[in-house]
């Protein structure tokens, strides 16, 4: 199970002017082959489907503690698209066509299909599909694909972050940078105590350095790319007989936190749409919903 918490994993700057045609490029983040939903589905299943986890539990629970992460990157990754597109229509009467922005940029489903928010799928509009889940049952090869999925996913931010100076874009970017240079490493670690080889140096590939990103550095210099967490009080703690030792691209000693990052960040509250008819909840209608809720708690 997964305790949710209402907040996000780092503060996401509002930007000042709307940017819906970056924001389809974000898509491919989120929703694409090697985008966050690819990690969490992939890790998640394989999670799910673990044989052997009393036998195996350093890897059982390594690949369960980053599925719980994942799920914050897809949250961020989504809210980061909302915010990139909010601005860029605007209130009015359906006649004078308050939507009329929306037909030049290169997504026009965010502004079809879900109100100028964050679609499951990539920068094309593509629906994401549970075919980009690999789940061979063989811990191993598991591993490594595992291990293959953050390279492609981190060549993807890299380009993604030179497509755009978007500052909600590049900050969310800066963070999945170091973050998901942990679980590169922390994939390759597995691999070396399965199999005694270095994948860091047979495969170094995208090179793990973040100096640069900007937007990266000052992340690696809070020390976040040492840290890999159990994202549970009490289990998923063997992941420190696999994330131990020094960190390969500055030698510094990695570190197991029991528990989850400490950020306090707030979810983003996005203002109605009316244009798109969104929420759909008129004034008048809120206050009869808040009497209801107010007459069902007692008050």
């Amino acid at each position: 199970m997964i305790v949710r918490l209402d907040r996000l994993l780092i503060d996401l700057p509002r930007p000042k002017n709307p940017d819906a045609n970056a924001a389809s490029a974000v898509q491919e983040l989120l929703g694409g082959k090697f985008g966050e939903m690819s990690t969490l589905n992939n890790y998640m299943f394989q999670s799910f489907n673990f044989r052997n986890k009393k036998k195996f539990k350093p890897f059982y629970d390594l690949i369960a503690s980053i599925t719980a992460e994942e799920f914050g990157h897809v949250e961020l990754v989504a809210n980061t698209i909302n915010l990139m597109i909010t601005g860029t229509t605007f209130p009015g009467d359906p006649d004078i066509t308050p939507m009329q922005n929306a037909k030049d940029k290169r997504s026009h489903y965010h502004f079809i299909d879900t109100a100028q928010t964050a679609l499951p799928g990539d920068s094309h509009g593509r629906p994401w599909t549970g075919d980009n889940v690999f789940n061979s049952g063989n811990l191993l090869l598991d591993l490594l694909h595992n291990f293959f999925l953050e390279c492609g996913a981190r060549t993807h931010k890299m380009r993604v972050y030179e497509m755009t100076d978007n500052p909600v874009a590049r900050e969310m970017i800066g963070y999945l940078l170091v973050r998901g240079g942990v679980h590169v490493v922390a994939y390759a670690k597995a691999l070396e105590v399965m199999t005694g080889a270095d994948v860091t140096k047979m495969i170094p590939i995208p090179s793990l350095d973040n100096s640069a990103f900007e937007h990266a550095r000052k992340f690696e210099e809070q020390g976040i790319h040492r840290k890999l967490y159990t994202w549970s009080p009490t289990d998923y703690q063997d992941i420190g007989q696999i994330w131990k030792g020094l960190h390969p691209e500055d030698g510094s000693p990695v570190e197991v936190v029991i528990g989850t990052p400490e950020g306090t960040a707030p979810v983003p509250d996005f203002e109605e749409v009316p244009e798109e008819f969104a929420p759909g909840v008129s004034h008048e209608d809120f206050m009869e919903i808040a009497k209801r809720l107010k007459w069902n708690a007692g008050m």
